[in-house]
């Protein structure tokens, strides 16, 4: 680390920690984008229809 300079552990902790943000945002986008399809087929299984016409199954 020392090609860095004197400021070699300031820079890689940066990084570390933008990585580790970057990291727990992709999670919560995944986490939160399949209890919105969970939600999507309750509301269809209750009888709610959507407007566009598509089920929950039909979306990629």
């Amino acid at each position: 680390m020392s090609a860095l300079g004197p400021y070699a552990f300031f820079i890689v902790t940066s990084y570390v920690l933008v990585a580790a943000v970057v990291l727990i945002l992709v999670l919560w986008i995944a986490i939160d984008y399949r209890r919105q399809k969970a939600r999507l087929r309750e509301l269809e299984a209750s009888g709610v229809v959507r407007r566009s016409g598509r089920s929950a199954a039909d979306i990629p």
